[in-house]
């Protein structure tokens, strides 16, 4: 009986030998595509504005990676987003490039999920103007979010209409993919409720083309900053970056803002008023997390000594995300590789859905 050729076939090296990076991803992404069949799509995404933190790991790409085998994952770098904010234009390319990076170091597989930069699907653009014409503008500016941003600008007239129309494009990123399912924190549950009444307009007026996405909120609502009062955020300084140095994490840790009732070592405090603590419920096992708790109110420990359990357990998780950063960031083909299956992929489908919308809409050519 003959033998079975062995995988280490000679003219199998000289085919992979053959293969580019993206020729590679391509064959994994066929594979994957099997594994896919008959799973509603999840979207989601996070901006390049500035060094992902804790507050986008736990608000997303921790609850992203859970849904990694119960959905199709769809997951985009929204660059158009980010300019929407004051930003530095020679920054930006570096900043994208640099969230992929991070989506896959914290464990976001790419044989597993698709991963592109939204600027590299014009259908996004395209379609967030045609979900425009069945929007009202009063809908735009009750949006919370555009109200909050919007007091910081000094005068209306410079607040940007990109800004104002930021939920649209947010709805056509969603609605262009039909996707079922939607991972947020809680500050955009209320963008997603907009999407879906946008999704119902366009249905009633053009033919029913979009499903009413399902809104997935994360374990981790609203994160907030070592200041312990606004959102973390990487503009306002009081974010704990993903690929931060050790040192640099524990100086903002050493200090951040704790139970304000702690003002003396011996004061008792409350720790479910303590930001820090907040930290903890994510990061520190249960049973040091109940004896920091503990020694919080009696006043048995000081607020250094419990940032100290924090920032070791803390560390167990970003040390490993850093240390694969450093690795991949080197490793230009294989993101670039990795983006290009993504807009490839995310193109096919966006071509199909615009060519839908158009045809409800009658957008089209007359022959």
């Amino acid at each position: 009986m003959p033998r079975a050729r062995p995988f280490t076939d000679p003219g199998l090296h000289n085919l992979r030998a053959t293969l580019t990076v993206r020729d590679m991803i391509r064959i994994i992404e066929l594979f994957a595509g099997e594994k896919t069949m008959g799973k509603k799509i999840a979207f989601s995404g996070i901006q390049p504005s500035g060094e992902l933190h804790i507050g986008n790991y736990l608000g997303a790409i921790r609850s992203w990676i859970d849904l990694l085998d119960k959905y199709d994952c769809i997951f985009c770098i929204v660059d158009y987003h980010a300019v929407t904010a004051p930003y530095e234009p020679s920054e930006l390319a570096r900043r994208t490039y640099e969230a992929a990076v991070v989506y896959i170091a914290s464990g976001l597989d790419p044989d597993r999920c698709t991963i592109f930069v939204q600027s590299d699907v014009p259908e996004h653009t395209e379609l967030q103007w045609l979900l425009g014409t069945v929007t009202p503008l009063g809908d735009l500016f009750r949006m919370t979010q555009y109200k909050e941003k919007a007091k910081e600008v000094k005068t209306r007239q410079s607040v940007c209409s990109g800004l104002l129309c930021y939920p649209i494009l947010q709805a056509a990123d969603i609605l262009l993919y039909k996707a079922e399912a939607v991972p947020v924190g809680e500050d955009q549950a209320q963008h997603l409720e907009l999407t879906r009444e946008i999704a119902r307009h366009f249905n009633r007026r053009f033919g029913t083309i979009f499903p009413e996405p399902r809104t997935l909120l994360s374990e981790a609502k609203r994160i907030l900053g070592v200041d312990g009062e606004r959102k973390m955020s990487k503009s306002l300084g009081n974010h704990l970056g993903l690929t931060e140095p050790p040192e640099a994490i524990w100086e903002k840790l050493r200090t951040a803002k704790t139970d304000p009732a702690r003002i003396r070592r011996n004061d008792p405090g409350d720790p479910e008023r303590c930001n820090i603590y907040t930290y903890h419920t994510f990061f520190t096992p249960k049973e040091e997390r109940i004896k920091c708790a503990e020694g919080c109110r009696t006043a048995a420990i000081g607020c250094v000594d419990c940032k100290k359990v924090l920032f070791k357990h803390l560390m167990q998780t970003l040390d490993p995300i850093r240390e694969r950063f450093n690795e991949l960031v080197k490793q230009k083909d294989y993101i670039n590789g990795v983006l290009d299956a993504g807009r490839d992929r995310c193109r096919e489908i966006a071509r199909a859905t615009m060519e839908e919308v158009r045809g409800a809409m009658g957008i089209r050519r007359l022959h």
